[in-house]
């Protein structure tokens, strides 16, 4: 009974604080303590009793009521952390004024006049006569105090850490505590692991999600892509003002990396126990990438004396992203990547009993963690790469990447997915790994083969390009410049792969599809540069790929035969007009799918997701340019196996340079001149769509001069080369000996050799990753849209008026 009273008594307080219009004076602390002092709410029922409307009201009618609420919370929440919480009133006390924050917060963000708020200084402040609130300047700002607070109850021990204590009479002072004594997880760092305990765990969730509502600033503002706009909070959240930064940021990691959502193995234990350290883990990834993101734009090198000298002269440096990059012990990346693949994996693990096992949610956040880490540690890259182990990583986003490509909610992921595999087929290691058998069988709705993971990446890429939607076109570059990356290490395709790379040629090198985007030659100048490279450096381990390409040979004869008159190039768009899909799924022979599998599926009507919106007046930017030459440096690897960087402008490029305009794609259904919008439709969208949304045709029209620029550049010399010398053989083999068993060939094919008899081979030329403005904005705004959709119990940011993206209904 007492608690419905104490909620009453809540309410009316909530009511009051909206109805009164004088100011109530800060000293009135009979008033005030009905927020905190006397209930015991949780975050639901603070958000259920604290309704928008209101907030909004006072925020508009009673400023000075909001102001003083938000500066009490704060002021309870400092004296909460320099006495230790030693009573279970002033434990709760801190928890109800977490939670009064929590949902205070996002409506002080979304109000411009009132976002320097926290950040101004309160008269007065010093009132409680502590030092905390007290410096040199007088006193500290309101955001300043509230973070130090919430960093020092993070290691508050009995509140949200195990106490150290020696006897029951002996107190530990909070001011001289060694929170690096106090890590809430082995791992990184820290030998000890502490027993485990749900009180702290849902203690440490409920600062966290303040935490994160603190961050959450950015949210209210509207993408930029001025890196030099740093989050106040996380600046200084994450600088050395914090005496918590370091065993905090080693805390998150540990708790992140340690997590095991299966536990014993005990089916459906997850149904029968509340498991509160998945929350804590979920809040501390999402806490992770935020603190980690202030210092993205810029690629991140090593830091070389002079580098760090201008790194301080730029900025505070964010120590998160020091730590992460300091760590260099092999057992610690050992520890992250383990825990990282662990949890990637977690979601494709099948049972004999259906959902028996806990499946996480937050493997998001986990792709952009693991994104940082490569990104900011590049000894931690290499030692992915070192080893096998990066398959690991390598298999589950190839599992999201083709259960995400019919949903247009997940673009995002999609793209995540992606970009990291750019990054990892940067280095020959990664081309290296993928030769190694793939006999895991996750349940991929993708036909059944039996090969190398190399195998694998083609297969689902192809599922990638011929069945996803229509927004994932621009995405086609950066797919087929990982297939050309790895490509000169691949031993041997399957014949499946094989047969799906030829497809992707057969599809890409129509005259109409050639003709009918600036950029879309390009497709096949890859496909070209990956069988080359095969033919150049792999010939002996890949007769089933050397096989396909004999049985298609018509492709290359009509590619290096491409009509360029006036008149076959109007005949072949007028084709493009009433052709079907251009890729269908029949000519694919494979049909069966591996067991287990579902289908992928569009998003359900309702889903709600965040649209990674253009930025007005700039089209090059809508939701990301991704085109390739922007997103990728050149480097060719020398003879001793070193790269070398090559400059910007190549056959490729040159053609590529005019056009990059247009190479953005919005997440919304914005007709903002895209190029990219009618490559692939199925017949029934062919006839649903009227052809004036071809906005290309107005813009462009293909002229002889531009076929001829790029059609004399084809790399078919090779190719041609090895047709002219083994289908005579082929041919003259399947005459002699009556043969119609493709295996024979095969056999011949095997142990022939081409010594000799080919061009010169050309140096491996690979595309890295390059970190631009423009990614750095999308991984900024792509982190918080998820952030967003993830939080919704409660929903801290739902319904406000939130400016980074826009939240649409599917």
């Amino acid at each position: 009974m007492g608690n419905t009273d104490s909620k009453l008594n809540f309410r009316k307080a909530v009511i009051q604080l909206t109805t009164k219009t004088q100011p109530v004076e800060a000293t009135d602390d009979a008033f005030w303590d009905q927020f905190w002092a006397d209930t015991s709410t949780t975050v639901q029922e603070v958000f259920a009793l604290v309704p928008a409307a209101e907030i909004r009201a006072v925020r508009e009618e009673s400023p000075s009521n909001l102001a003083t609420l938000c500066y009490k919370a704060v002021e309870k929440l400092v004296q909460g952390a320099e006495s230790g919480c030693p009573t279970e009133r002033e434990k709760q006390v801190v928890l109800n004024c977490t939670c009064i924050l929590s949902r205070i917060l996002p409506y002080i963000f979304e109000d411009q006049d009132w976002r320097g708020f926290f950040w101004s200084t309160v008269p007065g402040a010093g009132r409680a006569g502590t030092d905390e609130l007290d410096d040199d300047d007088g006193a500290r700002p309101l955001a300043e105090s509230l973070l130090l607070a919430i960093a020092d109850l993070l290691f508050c021990p009995d509140f949200t850490v195990h106490s150290h204590r020696r006897g029951p009479d002996s107190v530990e002072n909070m001011q001289s505590i060694d929170s690096c004594e106090y890590i809430w997880e082995a791992g990184v760092g820290f030998a000890q692991s502490p027993p485990l305990n749900y009180i702290h765990d849902l203690n440490r969730i409920e600062l966290l999600r303040l935490l994160l509502t603190c961050f959450s600033e950015a949210m209210y503002l509207p993408s930029s892509t001025d890196n030099s706009v740093l989050n106040p909070w996380v600046t200084f959240f994450c600088s050395t003002e914090n005496r918590h930064a370091l065993p905090l940021f080693t805390s998150l990691l540990n708790v992140v990396s340690a997590y095991d959502p299966v536990g014993y193995g005990i089916p459906y234990n997850h149904l029968l126990f509340s498991d509160y350290r998945e929350q804590l883990v979920e809040q501390a990834v999402q806490i992770l990438i935020v603190t980690l993101e202030h210092d993205a734009g810029v690629p991140h090198q090593p830091p070389s004396q002079s580098s760090m000298e201008e790194h301080e002269a730029a900025g505070p440096e964010n120590l998160f992203v020091n730590y992460l990059s300091r760590i260099h012990r092999e057992e610690d990346f050992d520890f992250v990547l383990k825990g990282l693949a662990r949890l990637l994996t977690n979601p494709l693990t099948q049972t004999y009993l259906p959902n028996s096992t806990k499946k996480i949610q937050f493997h998001q956040e986990l792709l952009v963690l693991f994104w940082k880490l490569c990104d900011f540690n590049k000894k931690f890259l290499f030692f992915v790469l070192k080893s096998s182990d990066v398959l690991d990583i390598l298999v589950p986003i190839l599992f999201y990447l083709n259960d995400a490509r019919a949903d247009q909610s997940r673009v995002g992921l999609m793209h995540i997915g992606v970009f990291i595999l750019l990054l990892l087929s940067g280095e020959r290691n990664f081309g290296v790994r993928l030769n190694k058998p793939y006999s895991v069988h996750v349940p991929m709705d993708i036909p059944v083969f039996t090969g190398t993971h190399a195998d694998l990446l083609i297969v689902v890429f192809h599922k990638i390009i011929t069945t996803g939607h229509q927004r994932l076109q621009p995405l086609f570059d950066c797919l087929l410049t990982i297939v050309v990356n790895v490509s000169p290490y691949l031993k041997s395709l399957s014949m499946v792969a094989a047969n799906k790379l030829l497809h992707l040629l057969e599809a890409f090198s129509t005259s109409w599809f050639l003709f009918s985007i600036a950029q879309n030659h390009h497709l096949v100048f890859f496909l070209l540069e990956a069988f080359n490279n095969i033919i150049q450096y792999q010939f002996d381990g890949n007769c089933n790929l050397v096989y396909a390409i004999i049985r298609k040979r018509n492709v290359f004869h009509q590619l290096g035969n491409l009509p360029s008159d006036p008149a076959s190039i109007q005949k072949a768009l007028q084709r493009k007009r009433k052709s079907p899909d251009v890729i269908s799924r029949t000519s694919s022979q494979e049909t069966v799918s591996m067991e287990g599998s579902h289908p992928a599926v569009p998003a359900e009507p309702g889903t709600l997701k965040t649209s990674l919106v253009a930025i007005p007046g700039a089209d090059s930017l809508c939701y990301l340019d991704v085109s390739i030459d922007k997103l990728t440096e050149k480097s060719q690897v020398s003879e001793d196996g070193t790269m070398v960087s090559v400059p910007k402008m190549d056959p490729l490029q040159t053609a590529h340079a005019d056009q990059s305009a247009g190479a953005g794609t919005s997440d919304t259904e914005s007709n903002s001149g895209r190029d990219n919008e009618d490559v692939f439709y199925t017949e029934a969208e062919m006839e649903r769509r009227p052809l004036s949304r071809a906005p290309s045709t107005s813009l462009w029209a293909p002229t002889p001069e531009w076929v001829l620029s790029w059609k004399c550049k084809l790399p078919l010399q090779t190719i041609m080369r090895l047709l002219q010398v083994l289908v005579p053989q082929v041919e003259k083999i399947c005459i002699d000996k009556g043969l119609t068993d493709e295996s024979e060939i095969l056999k011949f094919l095997q142990h022939g050799t081409l010594v000799g008899l080919l061009p010169v081979p050309h140096p491996i030329l690979i595309r890295k990753y390059q970190a631009n403005a423009g990614t750095a904005m999308w991984f900024r705004t792509y982190m918080w849209g998820v952030v967003y959709l993830r939080n919704v119990d409660p929903p801290i940011w739902y319904d406000t008026d939130v400016r980074l993206f826009e939240i649409q209904r599917m």
